[in-house]
């Protein structure tokens, strides 16, 4: 332990001395929050133990340490956006999908079951919007972004080596008899998502930091970017999250392909060789069953280990088709009452786009679609004036839509959801945008 926490403290006083111009203190508040999101609640951490769900009213009712916690982290972000006087007229006009979605979760308070703590899960996820705009109204946000993802690489991969290996009982658990390997996170797939995280940014650092926009005096060594590479995936063998290993598979192939001399010349080629790759998918996908082969390479059943029955029966209990059952209420009450007498005790669909339709029906998805859909649009726009830093929120939205096909991430407190706003928010008055225009 005493040998880990020295490595930790010497990567932070490297990485505190590679000064990021452009780059404030209050960067310390999203990491705060994102190292939260991505391993255990403070309560959590005052227990000594991985965190359990014990019945329907504690897991509606929350921790109010928690609760006093993250409460604190966004109102100093508040105070930090405030000072910083921005143009929220532009920022919404830029982003006015986006706005647009948590505007109707708001909304759907209004017929919630639990209105009250639909509003504390909506306070909470406009959060992810509060840190996401810390970061990118920084003075240089690329530089931010890559402060963010190396000091919670430093913290989540370190400490998930330590427990895995010396402390069994904070390390490790079990799941329906077989042994799960969960880190510093609260089960397996929290820490395959961890070190997906990590493994692009690292993996995106060593092959496009000889471009522009990577300053020379900010670079860490080699030697830890490989050393965080090999980390990576070691605890991704060991969190065994197929869903982790597909999404770090395909980032690394969009890297490969970003690094081409065709698209580095003419970016909007991404978006063509996207399209052909799906029709692709479908045309081998219809006549060869390519999805059910690749499921089996990854070790999984073809039925997405019994996820698609459950999403049956999901898709019939939603009574509002239109509007949902409220934000992020649907997993409530006699509804969550019935899937765990039948299902055992979950808290997700496990797939982001069916959770947000049971919460905020084909309304809140398509909002949910067009926010993605042009943010990805503008993304690709972006990498004619900033290639490297495009690139980097390009991997970032394909990554989370993605991964949300076999995992829900659109939901308070979630890094995955927090990374899919850093690729697709635009925020116009940073240093980025002014070489831009």
């Amino acid at each position: 332990m005493l040998i880990c926490v020295l490595f930790i403290f010497y990567l932070f006083r490297l990485d505190i001395k590679k000064k990021a111009d452009g780059v404030s203190m209050a960067i310390w508040i999203p990491l705060a929050w994102m190292f939260l999101a991505g391993s255990r609640y403070v309560s959590h951490w005052l227990n000594y133990s991985a965190p359990t769900i014990s019945s329907i009213d504690l897991y509606m009712e929350g921790s109010p340490i928690d609760r006093a916690v993250f409460l604190f982290l966004i109102a100093a972000s508040v105070v930090v956006l405030v000072r910083r006087r921005l143009s929220w007229g532009q920022i919404i006009r830029n982003n006015t999908w986006v706005w647009l979605f948590f505007l109707f979760g708001l909304i759907s308070i209004i017929w919630s079951d639990y209105p009250f703590i639909s509003f504390k899960r909506w306070i909470k996820t406009l959060g992810n919007v509060s840190m996401v705009l810390v970061i990118l109204t920084e003075e240089r946000p690329c530089e931010a972004i890559g402060v963010i993802m190396r000091r919670l690489a430093f913290l989540l991969l370190p400490l998930s080596v330590l427990f895995i290996k010396y402390y069994p009982d904070l390390g490790r658990a079990y799941h329906m008899g077989q042994p799960m390997f969960t880190g510093i996170a609260d089960q397996k797939n929290a820490l395959g998502q961890a070190c997906l995280l990590s493994g692009i940014y690292f993996c995106w650092i060593l092959l496009f930091n000889r471009r522009e926009g990577i300053q020379p005096e900010q670079r860490l060594h080699y030697t830890i970017y490989l050393i965080f590479i090999f980390l990576s995936a070691w605890l991704l063998y060991k969190a065994n999250s197929a869903t982790s290993t597909m999404c770090m598979f395909l980032a690394i192939c969009l890297f490969v392909v970003g690094r081409m001399p065709a698209i580095v010349r003419e970016p909007k080629k991404l978006l063509t060789i996207g399209i052909s790759c799906i029709v692709l998918f479908g045309f081998l996908e219809l006549y060869f069953g390519f999805t059910g082969s690749v499921i089996s390479m990854l070790g999984r059943n073809q039925d997405l280990t019994s996820r698609v029955p459950v999403w049956e029966e999901l898709l019939a209990m939603n009574k509002n088709p239109l509007i949902g059952a409220g934000f992020e209420i649907f997993w409530s009450g006699e509804r969550m009452t019935q899937i765990w007498e039948k299902r055992g005790t979950i808290i997700q669909a496990h797939n982001g786009y069916i959770d947000i339709y049971l919460n905020l029906g084909i309304v809140g998805l398509c909002l949910l679609v067009n926010s993605i859909i042009s943010g990805l649009i503008k993304t690709i726009k972006h990498l004619n004036f900033e290639y490297t830093y495009g690139m980097l929120k390009v991997s970032f939205i394909i990554v989370v839509v993605f991964y949300n096909l076999t995992e829900a991430t659109f939901k308070p407190l979630s890094n995955m959801f927090i990374f899919l706003l850093l690729g697709i928010l635009e925020v116009p008055g940073s240093k980025n945008d002014q070489e831009q225009q």
